[in-house]
This record gives C-alpha cells, structure tokens and sequence, in this order.
C-alpha cells in the first residue's frame, strides 16, 4: 500500500504541472502572437520481479509482475504554427504571414540592451523628451529596425503602412519617412527560451549547450526581405486549441481524480490492516 500511495502521489505531482500548463494556454486564447505548449509525458523507473515459475510456451505476456512508480512529465514541447489572420483596421498593427518570422524588439538589462523577438505586432507611439517619437510595443518596450536602433522619427504622423518587405512609411505633413522594421527568422525555436506569453530570447549559457547566435538567428537583411511576409491593419491571433485544451483538461483530471482515490483506498487498506487485533 505505501507503494500504491508513492506511485499516485508521484503522478499527482506531475499531472499538477500539466494542469497549470492547460490553464494558461486556455488564459491566453485570446493573447494576439500566443503559441500554446503542449506537456508530453514518460513512465518513471519500474521493477520487474520474474516470480512466475510457469513456462508455458504459448505465453504472450512478461513473466512476474512489473511495478511501476509513476509517471512524470518528460518534456514540454511548443506548438509553432501560425495563428489566423485577424483584421483590425488599425494603422499600427502588423500581422506576420510567415512562420518562423519574428519582429525584433530592444529589451533593457543590467549590462545595457539585447534583442528579443516576438509576433505580437500591435505598436503605439510613445512621445519622447525631446519632442520625437518612438515606436513600442504594448509593454513600452522599443521596436527595432533592421540595424538593432530604436524606430523613431520627428513630427505628427498622418498614415503608417507596411509594405510586405516589412519597410514602414510614415506620412508626415513635411514628407515621408521610411524605416525597416527589424524581422529575423527563429532556425531553431526550440532552442529558445520563453521571456513572457508572447516574447522569446536567447539561451544565457549557449557556449554551454553548444551553440551560436547564427546556428540560431537569421537577421532579414538585404535581398533576404522580400522574403519578408507582412500584413498591415491586421494581427496574428493564438493558435491556441480551444477544443483541443478542453478535452486534454478533462482527461488531465480524470487522471488525476483517478490517483487521488488511490491514495484514499490504500490509506484504508492500510487503516483495516492496522485495525486487525
């Protein structure tokens, strides 16, 4: 029975981060830019006792018992498909039409600045001290051009339009001005580490794992920007599963019920065992 009891509340554990995984998929179904994750899960270590003395020729199954010791979460995969296309008719929303395209953003650290990457492309204009502007992100964070600098411009902006190579031009009562919006391509995503819902950076300890920014990263720079897929007055919506999370969300705590009423037989198995005089 103390094995019965170990084995569920081993699972239990682990179908609790499944269960906090589903929850925020399903919290972010409306999160413009959002990729769901997906928990995949592996049996623990098991015993086999051979205690079968019976040799039968026709035997189909393993000799002896095979005891198990749960289950854990093995790994964690993300779901990298592109989300439909939403239109807004807002100016300043730009929806990637690509997969694996990302815009690039300027994040602030304790040493100075780094490039982080996201899809979510609903920008605003902040006003800056000096009387120009700056295009940010909803977080304020800086959206970068294709050099890693800060987008900003001088004056009152009539109109913002993209063009599908991802150069944005700003109408001015003045005249116009033109700026590459920064976009790379994720090689690997996998490889990434997730910053927030919807934002990816870099791995800190990439000597480590043994990689490069390039094995990584290629910035779109040059011809490689027609390559570029850009929608304007439009934004990528999740490509969360609402059905999909559902389903898993009910089979998550059926399991989970199923553990727990494990735990409650052995403890009075348990009980009736030490009630015996």
């Amino acid at each position: 029975m103390i094995r019965t009891m170990t084995t569920a509340v081993n699972t239990m554990n682990q179908l609790q981060h499944r269960l906090d995984l589903i929850g925020n998929n399903l919290a972010n179904t409306a999160t413009h830019g959002y990729k769901s994750s997906d928990a995949k899960f592996q049996e623990l270590l098991f015993q086999q006792m051979n205690n079968d003395k019976a040799d039968r020729a026709d035997r189909r199954s393993e000799d002896g018992i095979r005891i198990g010791s749960g289950a854990m979460l093995g790994s964690i995969q993300m779901n990298w498909k592109v989300g439909s296309v939403q239109v807004t008719d807002r100016q300043l929303d730009f929806a990637l039409t690509e997969p694996k395209q990302y815009f690039n953003l300027i994040q602030p650290t304790e040493g100075g600045e780094e490039i982080i990457y996201s899809r979510k492309g609903n920008f605003y204009v902040s006003p800056m001290d000096n009387g120009q502007n700056m295009l940010v992100n909803e977080e304020g964070l800086p959206v970068a051009d294709s050099a890693g600098r800060p987008i900003v411009f001088s004056g009152q902006a009539t109109n913002y339009n993209v063009h599908p190579n991802g150069l944005l031009e700003i109408t001015q009562p003045g005249g116009n001005q033109t700026f590459e919006l920064g976009v790379t391509v994720l090689e690997k995503p996998d490889s990434m580490v997730r910053l927030s819902a919807t934002n990816f950076g870099l791995p800190a300890d990439m000597a480590g794992l043994g990689l490069e920014a390039n094995d990584l990263l290629t910035e779109m720079t040059g011809a490689a920007r027609s390559q570029i897929g850009l929608q304007n007055r439009a934004l990528e919506t999740s490509n969360v599963n609402y059905e999909k999370e559902m389903t898993d969300l009910i089979a998550t705590q059926r399991a989970y019920q199923f553990n727990a009423r494990s735990v409650t037989l052995a403890d009075q198995m348990l009980g009736l065992i030490n009630g015996i005089r």
